[in-house]
C-alpha cells in the first residue's frame, strides 16, 4: 500500500483549506504505515503506554464516526473499540487487531466524513455536542479533526522512527 499525499494549497477558499488540510493529515498517518507488517503496526511504543500504529489508526476512526457521525451527522451509531464515549484507551489496545480491520474502520469512516461535509450546506452548520453541553459548528469540527491529526501524526513520527527507522515529513 503505498499512500499519496498532496500538499494543501497555499491559497483557497476556508471550506477548501479545511478539507485540504484534513486530508493531508489522513494522508500523513497512512504514509506513516505504509510497508509496515501487522506486528510492526501493533508494535508499543514502551510500557506501560498501549500506544502503537494501529492503535492510532483505531482511534483516529473513532474519532471521525464520532465528531461528523454522531454529532455532525446525528447518526445514533456505536463506537467501534470504546466501551463508551471518549473512553479511547480500549482503541489504543489494539492486541489482535490487523492492518485490514483497522484500516478498513478508519476509511469507512473518512469516506462517512467527507460525505457529512460535502452535503453540509456551509462551515456554519451546528449540531449539539452532549459532551460541552453546546453547539458545535462543521467549522470548529474540522479544526479539531486537523488538530487531533497534526497531534497524533507527531506520536506516528516517533513510532514509525522506533519501528524501522523511517524519519520525515
Amino acid at each position: 500500500m503505498t499512500t499519496e499525499r498532496i500538499g494543501p494549497p497555499l491559497v483557497a477558499g476556508e471550506r477548501e483549506m479545511l478539507r485540504a488540510h484534513l486530508d493531508f493529515h489522513r494522508a500523513t498517518l497512512a504514509m506513516k504505515c505504509d510497508g509496515l507488517t501487522d506486528e510492526q503496526l501493533r508494535r508499543r511504543s514502551m510500557p506501560p503506554s498501549t500506544l502503537s500504529l494501529l492503535a492510532l489508526v483505531r482511534h483516529m476512526a473513532e474519532v471521525e464516526r464520532h465528531w461528523f457521525r454522531r454529532v455532525t451527522g446525528g447518526e445514533e451509531v456505536p463506537m467501534v473499540w470504546s466501551a463508551k464515549l471518549f473512553d479511547f484507551q480500549s482503541a489504543y489496545d489494539a492486541g489482535a487487531s490487523t492492518r485490514a480491520e483497522a484500516f478498513g474502520a478508519w476509511e469507512a469512516e473518512v469516506g462517512h466524513a467527507r460525505r457529512i461535509e460535502r452535503e453540509a450546506a456551509s462551515l456554519d452548520v451546528t449540531a449539539y455536542n452532549a459532551r460541552w453541553e453546546a453547539d458545535v459548528s462543521l467549522r470548529m469540527v474540522m479544526l479539531h479533526l486537523i488538530h487531533e491529526y497534526a497531534r497524533h501524526n507527531g506520536h506516528a513520527d516517533f513510532l514509525r522512527e522506533a519501528i524501522d527507522g523511517t524519519v520525515g515529513a
